[in-house]
C-alpha cells in the first residue's frame, strides 16, 4: 500500500507542477494576449490544479489501514476525492460556458471583441502538447495502480487539452479571419464547455453509485460466483452481496458444502475461494464467506 500511495503521489505531483506552470502562462497570455477564451482556459487549468491537491490529500487518507472507526478501511475517501474532481470539472465547464455566452451576446449586440495576439496562440499550442502528454502519463499510472482518483485526474488533463484545442481554434480564427470572426473565440469556449460538463458528469455518476452502496455489475458478480464454484466441494452459492470501496471490493456470500465435512475442511475450501477472488480482484478485497451444509432435499 505504501508503494502504491508513493506512486500516486509522484504522478500527481508531476501534474501539479505542469498545471502550476500552465496556470501562470495562461493567465498572462489571456490578459496580455487579449483572449477571453484563454482566460477561461486558465480558470479550467486552475481547477485541474485544485483537483491535484485534493488527490494528494485524500489518497493519503485512503491509504491508511482500517482502524476502530473504519472497519472497512478508508477506501471511500478516494471515492470522495474522485467525486470532488468530477464536480470541479462540471463547475469549470459551466464557468467556461457562461463566459463564452456573455462574450457572444456582447458581440451580437455590436461590441467589437479584442483581437487576440500571437502570445495567446503560442501558449494554447504549448498547453495542448503538455496536457495531452500529461493525460497519457497519468492514465497509464491510474490503470496500473487501479486508482479511480488518478484515472479521473487523467481525464481532467485530457479535458484541459481539449479545452486548449478549442481555444486554439477560436484564437486562430479571431486573429486571421477578420474582425467579424472574433466571435469564434467565445464560441469555441462554449463548444468545449459542453464536453467538459459531460466529462464531469461521467466521473461523478459512478462515485454517487458507490457512495450509495450500489452493487457491482452483473458480469462481475457472475465472475465472482464462477470463481467460488471452481473450488472442489463448493456446490452452490447464494445470498451474494457486493459493493465497491475505493479501489477495492467487498463481498458477502453463502457457500453450500457437504455437511459431513469437518470444520477444518470447510474452512480450507472457503479460504481457497477467498484466495481465488483476491487473485482476480486484488489483495485488498474484503471477503466474508458463510459456510452452509447442503440442504438434504
Amino acid at each position: 500500500m505504501e508503494t502504491r500511495e508513493k506512486e500516486i503521489y509522484t504522478v500527481t505531483l508531476v501534474g501539479t507542477a505542469v498545471n502550476a506552470i500552465l496556470i501562470v502562462l495562461k493567465f498572462i497570455a489571456g490578459f496580455v494576449g487579449r483572449s477571453s477564451a484563454m482566460v477561461a482556459d486558465a480558470v479550467h487549468s486552475l481547477s485541474d490544479f485544485i483537483s491535484d491537491i485534493i488527490v494528494l490529500v485524500f489518497v493519503k487518507i485512503a491509504g491508511k489501514p482500517k482502524d476502530k472507526g473504519h472497519d472497512y478501511g478508508h477506501g471511500k475517501f478516494e471515492t470522495l476525492a474522485t467525486m470532488i474532481i468530477g464536480v470541479l470539472l462540471f463547475i469549470a465547464g459551466i464557468g467556461l460556458m457562461i463566459n463564452g455566452v456573455e462574450s457572444v451576446i456582447a458581440s451580437l449586440n455590436g461590441q467589437t471583441l479584442e483581437r487576440p495576439t500571437m502570445l495567446a496562440l503560442v501558449v494554447a499550442l504549448a498547453s495542448i502538447g503538455s496536457k495531452e502528454w500529461l493525460y497519457r502519463y497519468t492514465l497509464k499510472a491510474g490503470k496500473r495502480l487501479n486508482s479511480p482518483a488518478v484515472t479521473a485526474n487523467a481525464w481532467h488533463h485530457r479535458s484541459d487539452a481539449v479545452s486548449s484545442l478549442g481555444t486554439l481554434v477560436g484564437i486562430a480564427g479571431a486573429m486571421f479571419l477578420g474582425d467579424r470572426w472574433r466571435i469564434l473565440d467565445p464560441i469555441a469556449a462554449i463548444v468545449v464547455s459542453v464536453f467538459i460538463i459531460k466529462s464531469g458528469y461521467d466521473i461523478v455518476k459512478p462515485c454517487i453509485a458507490e457512495l450509495l452502496e450500489a452493487s457491482l455489475p452483473d458480469n462481475t458478480e457472475r465472475e465472482i460466483i464462477t470463481l467460488v464454484m471452481s473450488v472442489p466441494g463448493i456446490e452452490s452459492v447464494h445470498n451474494l452481496r457486493t459493493r465497491r470501496i475505493g479501489n477495492g471490493i467487498a463481498i458477502d456470500l453463502h457457500a453450500q458444502m457437504d455437511g459431513n465435512l469437518t470444520l477444518s475442511q470447510a474452512h480450507e475450501k472457503a479460504t481457497a475461494a477467498e484466495n481465488a477472488i483476491r487473485r482476480a480482484f486484488g489483495e485488498n478485497s474484503i471477503i466474508n464467506i458463510h459456510m452452509e451444509p447442503v440442504s438434504p432435499h
